[in-house]
């Protein structure tokens, strides 16, 4: 790493929450933020109008870099575009309502990973738990060094590992509301196999991510985000063999279960 390329300031990061009606994981979220050891970071919470507890848990549990924004959207990633658009941060981050981080120096991995301006972002690894006990380990999803391509043989970063700058944001664009199940595999892509963005691979594991979010609930849903990824393939002028891609998915998620145990 070269010295002239070092921020000397540690980079402020935006840490982004969407939820709804969250009341029975949004505690043991908030928990793990607040016991982050990196300090130099805002929370931001965009609630979509809950109508159960989970604004009074969150007013129990308050603290000086937490805002909270409240009101009916048009669903997660247009909540996640607003939130962007309220971060102050120099680097952006997302933590969903049933995520939590694997350990309380997370955040001070991903700021010591982008001290180095030479990097646009970076990512690592992700666990699969269950949504009835989370030290029960379910999937293992060990990412890689991306290299182009990557995305048309089914491969993508786990996006609660991603951060990146601000800066990126505000050239490449956010998340394009066109795809409802995968526009934050579209937003990877973008950044990463069209921008050509640098990115960073943190070989390590920084969320533990609930079973059940809406893009893995059911296999409907898992069939209709990949056929959207492939749309957004497609959109961006990159030609894919369809089998290919399915095969490489299927293989991809039959490891994530083998290396469940690690």
């Amino acid at each position: 790493m070269a010295a002239d390329t070092v921020d000397p300031h540690p980079p402020r990061i935006s840490l982004i929450t969407v939820c709804w009606n969250a009341e029975q994981t949004i505690a043991d979220t908030l928990r793990s933020i607040d016991a982050q050891t990196y300090r130099n970071f805002e929370h931001i919470i965009i609630d979509g109008g809950s109508s159960d507890s989970t604004l009074a848990i969150i007013a129990w549990a308050p603290a000086e870099n937490r805002r909270v924004l409240s009101g009916r959207d048009g669903g997660i990633y247009e909540a996640m575009n607003k939130g962007i658009g309220l971060a102050s941060g120099d680097i952006i981050g997302f933590l969903n309502a049933d995520d939590t981080f694997e350990s309380s120096d997370s955040l001070e991995t991903v700021a010591a990973a982008l001290e180095d301006e030479a990097y646009d972002g970076c990512y690592g690894d992700l666990i699969y738990v269950s949504n009835q006990n989370t030290d029960r380990k379910v999937r293992y999803w060990k990412s890689c060094a991306f290299e182009p391509g990557s995305f048309g043989r089914g491969w993508c970063p786990p996006h609660p590992t991603f951060y990146v700058r601000r800066r990126i944001y505000d050239r490449f664009g956010t998340f394009d509301l066109r795809y409802r199940l995968a526009a934050d595999v579209e937003l990877m892509m973008r950044f990463l196999e069209v921008a050509r963005i640098r990115t960073i691979y943190i070989p390590r594991v920084l969320v533990r991510m609930r079973l059940g979010g809406a893009t893995n609930k059911n296999v409907q849903n898992i069939s209709r985000q990949n056929k959207e990824v492939l749309r957004a393939l497609a959109d961006h002028g990159f030609r894919v063999s369809t089998p290919l891609f399915w095969a490489s998915k299927l293989v991809n998620r039959l490891g994530q279960f083998l290396t469940r145990n690690r």
